[in-house]
């Protein structure tokens, strides 16, 4: 990456915010889910993030490029319509903590994607940092305990569908949108997949939910706060971020997020071991690898 110092500066201290967004999503994830269902949850999330870039998409309706429809409905069910749900499933049986630490393997699938479709670079310490980053998350996977990953450890493999998801999505906008206003990127994308997920709403549990459960207003509240900065926020400064810098810096939020996300994990009393910490170094030195050139 090729800043002057000043703008290198305001780009690392973008990433550190980012990384606070992103880093407790994991943990207001866990809250939404206390009263409503893993569907209602990644449902209410896309609904929220759409209802609020309305508002943009009226003023801005006229300047955005329709031709790319395809493209902006792809970039919206990767970078948000799919990890919302896989999310949020797969937090019904792992921690926040644990889904937090595997979100980290996001750069290391920017960078296979971006080598498979993209026509990225390959070398020796990407592939190093390739192999690091699997062994990380498999043996976070395959080896854990149940009672120190919250669950059910083949759960996180929908986190890693996620992730895969996100890289998809970054790609796609250092490749297709690098000159677009990132709030209007944000704005047609999550317009694809809002419309769907209103419909959905109202055929799912939500409604009932919210009369029976006697959290659900707390949930609510934590979902909202997740779609607002988590989700909609964040996803204008990542998009700025990416066309920044460029699609793998920006993913290297992972560096920062998985210790917010611990963070948050230790507060609200999950279990916290040398074997989580273990995995995420293998993890973060596979992302430092794949940087590395």
């Amino acid at each position: 990456m090729q800043k002057n110092a000043p703008a290198e500066i305001v780009a690392w201290f973008t990433l550190f915010i980012l990384s606070l967004i992103w880093g407790s999503s994991f943990i207001l994830i866990k809250k939404a889910l206390i009263a409503f269902e893993p569907a209602v949850v990644g449902t209410l999330r896309l609904v929220i993030s759409g209802m609020v870039f309305i508002p943009v998409l009226v003023v801005t309706r006229k300047n955005i490029d329709w031709k790319k429809w395809p493209i902006f409905a792809a970039v919206g069910l990767t970078g948000t319509g799919i990890p919302a749900y896989m999310y949020a499933i797969a937090q019904t049986e792992i921690s926040s903590s644990v889904s937090g630490l595997l979100n980290s393997m996001t750069p290391i699938f920017t960078l296979l994607l971006g080598l498979i479709f993209f026509n990225g670079l390959f070398s020796k310490f990407k592939l190093a940092g390739v192999l690091l980053g699997f062994s990380g998350a498999a043996s976070l996977l395959l080896l854990s305990k149940e009672s120190a990953i919250g669950g059910k450890p083949l759960y996180g493999l929908l986190v890693v569908v996620g992730t895969m998801c996100y890289g998809t999505s970054v790609n796609m906008v250092k490749r297709y949108f690098q000159d677009v206003n990132p709030i209007q990127i944000s704005a047609v994308s999550f317009g694809f997949v809002a419309i769907p997920a209103t419909f959905f709403l109202f055929f799912s549990s939500f409604f009932t939910q919210l009369k029976t459960e006697s959290h659900a207003l707390f949930s609510l509240g934590a979902v909202a706060l997740l779609s607002i900065m988590g989700t909609v926020a964040a996803s204008i400064i990542f998009f700025k971020l990416v066309q920044n810098t460029n699609a793998v810096f920006a993913s290297t939020v992972a560096y920062l997020m998985p210790v917010v996300a611990l963070g948050w994990g230790m507060v609200d009393g999950e279990i916290i071991s040398i074997f989580h910490l273990f995995s995420l170094i293998l993890i973060l030195t596979g992302v430092y690898l794949i940087k590395k050139e």
